[in-house]
């Protein structure tokens, strides 16, 4: 059996190769690009994609929703039973804070007073029940450059 040697290394080799796999998660420039099932803007979020939502309606500030949307690598959902969150704002100099909570299946929403300007920052972050936090950069209203517009055909 003198392959037997080569066989382990190759198993050894494969195995590595498999549990490096979540280190090519999708980048937010990827991730930006995405059509998502709802209309928000996609971000990775430790092993869970994050979809946020949020108003697109004028620059006053006012008592708006914002919903998050948890699922997997594979857009599987993710229950958010019993989870918990924030949704912290940053719209030109102010800051607001939505409180999220479960809101069926895979989705958790809450409410905060904030404008919908193009340079509005929010950061997400939700712990889903017996789980630690993970968190997620958004710019909602910034328009998604499509990742292969720069190659030249």
């Amino acid at each position: 059996m003198k392959h037997a040697p080569l066989a382990a290394m190759l198993a050894g080799i494969l195995t590595m190769a498999i549990s490096a796999a979540p280190a090519f998660a999708h980048d937010d420039a990827h991730l930006g690009t995405v059509k998502t099932p709802n209309g928000g803007q996609l971000r990775q979020a430790g092993p869970y994609h994050y979809e946020l939502v949020t108003a697109r309606d004028g620059t006053d500030a006012k008592e708006s929703p914002v919903v998050v949307y948890v699922t997997d690598d594979g857009g599987k959902k993710v229950s958010t039973t019993g989870a918990s969150g924030t949704a912290t704002i940053l719209s030109g100099k102010a800051k607001a804070t939505a409180i999220l909570a479960p809101d069926g299946d895979n989705r958790m929403k809450g409410v905060a007073k904030y404008a919908s300007t193009a340079g509005m920052k929010v950061v997400v972050s939700i712990a889903l029940s017996g789980k630690q936090p993970e968190q997620a950069r958004f710019t909602p209203l910034a328009v998604a450059k499509d990742a292969h517009a720069d190659h030249k055909h």
